[in-house]
């Protein structure tokens, strides 16, 4: 036994153990090698295993959910094995390399660790106070804006639990810079001090329009700005009309770097002139799209993402962590900051550093920035660039399978790494059609609408996914035509 465990165990003899659940924790805790060896053991057979297994679970009525809670526990090793027996097999294998729905990456080996480590360490990642964490979110920001060919000294921004609360932080921060320019504090005196406020947007992702409730600025109050024929990209000559036409003092604008369905890019040079003309907040939701920078061949399309006032993003599909990890890029964090602060005595610090509870809007936060730390160290710019590449290719491979099937269409030619296709039979039978696709347990696509018509998206963004998936892939759609 070596002197981390020996200690474990006086301490668990002497503390006073009339509690019997503590008894157990102290139990564990001199147990926690073996613990963590069984956990990996568990974990490894999960990761190794998501080839094989079926894509996703239709059937989870075996599990109860509303079973009570047990008076009494059993500790950590008889919990484990109730987690094989009752939640493994009921799980969804979305790691594995045929999970195309919504669009999912699947977790790095070095993220998996990172994530590990970020549990174990337990740091609340709110700032600079006795702890490296909020040097290490930092230099992940950094390198996030050195992926996308942000200029560094320009942006800075903070992790998030995905891409709706950074698509609310775009619209906190707007709504209290258009406030700013006209004499208003809203974060001082609230929404009502700027009642004429006015969003335009395209193809706004379904967040950003949850985003428009949460924020008291309403799901329908937005002008819908026309999109180009056969795309989802904002027609931009529509937007100068309604800029032009908008007497409200305060304008943000909601552009599209990878929308979700065709991964259309947004001129996003043309809607930065048009919102320095008007005085329009630009905010772009590149929320997997950003990541294009790193494909030498699409990298174009993301020109003019440094002239945006905010950028979101997430982690948790590209980049491949694990869930959650969403990322919000600014170049007004003094105006994020005022509109997100904190205050309590007990909060204040002379530490040097940044203040990460003053970015967003958690007070308690996870360590998410060392499995990104961890993965970026271990792969580098290139590991994540490969992963992209192929994605995109893929995307590409099932296309051209598509356009080439006589009993299959392809809605649109994938741009990025989302490939949309449906049958040639009615909505209907496109529906029955995508349930026996998911059926077979070998694939997961999710629905769509596009061009009027039910389909499917196969959205590539798992770096374990390989050409022989793809065969596997179009051997189990053609089994159910």
């Amino acid at each position: 036994m070596n002197h981390v465990e020996n200690s474990f165990q006086n301490r668990a003899k002497s503390s006073p153990t009339a509690d019997t659940a503590r008894h157990l924790m102290f139990d564990d805790l001199e147990k926690l090698g073996r613990i963590l060896v069984h956990t990996g053991d568990i974990a490894h057979s999960f990761v190794h295993g998501a080839d094989d297994m079926d894509v996703i679970c239709r059937d989870f009525s075996a599990f109860d959910p509303s079973r009570p809670l047990p008076q009494k526990g059993r500790g950590t090793l008889d919990s484990l094995r109730a987690v094989q027996d009752e939640i493994l097999p009921l799980l969804a294998a979305s790691i594995g390399p045929r999970y195309l729905g919504f669009v999912t990456g699947g977790t790095t080996p070095a993220a998996l660790v990172g994530d590990w480590l970020a549990s174990a360490i337990d740091q609340n990642a709110t700032g600079p106070e006795g702890s490296v964490n909020a040097a290490v979110e930092e230099q992940v920001i950094n390198w996030l804006c050195e992926i996308a060919n942000l200029p560094v000294r320009q942006f800075d921004g903070v992790l998030t639990t995905g891409a709706t609360v950074s698509n609310l932080l775009g619209l906190v921060a707007g709504r209290q810079w258009c406030g700013e320019k006209v004499g208003v504090d809203i974060d001082a005196d609230g929404a009502g001090a700027l009642p004429d406020l006015e969003l335009f947007a395209a193809s706004p992702h379904a967040s950003m329009i949850k985003d428009l409730s949460i924020t008291g600025i309403g799901r329908n109050n937005f002008t819908k700005v026309a999109t180009h024929p056969g795309s989802e990209q904002t027609d931009t000559a529509d937007l100068q009309a309604k800029l032009a036409a908008s007497d409200e003092r305060g304008k943000i604008v909601i552009a599209s770097a990878g929308t979700v369905n065709a991964t259309d890019f947004d001129d996003l040079n043309a809607i930065a002139d048009l919102c320095a003309t008007y005085g329009a907040w630009l905010h772009v939701d590149a929320a997997f799209g950003m990541f294009a920078a790193l494909d030498e061949r699409r990298a174009h399309l993301l020109a003019g993402l440094e002239r945006a006032d905010s950028v979101t993003s997430d982690a948790h599909k590209w980049l491949n962590v694990p869930y959650d990890c969403g990322i919000f890029l600014t170049r007004h964090i003094d105006v994020l900051e005022k509109s997100c602060r904190a205050f309590a005595p007990y909060l204040d610090t002379k530490a040097e550093g940044n203040m990460y509870i003053n970015r967003g809007v958690e007070n308690s936060r996870r360590f998410r920035a060392l499995p990104l730390w961890v993965s970026m160290q271990a792969y580098g710019r290139d590991g994540f660039a490969g992963i992209v590449r192929s994605n995109c290719d893929q995307a590409a491979d099932l296309a051209a399978w598509v356009k080439s099937h006589d009993k299959l269409d392809l809605l649109r030619d994938p741009i990025l790494n989302v490939t949309m296709f449906t049958g040639i039979g009615s909505d209907d039978d496109n529906r029955a059609l995508l349930d026996r696709i998911n059926a077979t347990g070998e694939v997961f696509l999710t629905p769509t609408i596009y061009g009027g018509r039910f389909g499917f998206r196969a959205a590539f963004s798992n770096w374990r996914t390989q050409n022989h998936d793809l065969v596997i892939i179009k051997q189990a759609i053609e089994t159910v035509l």
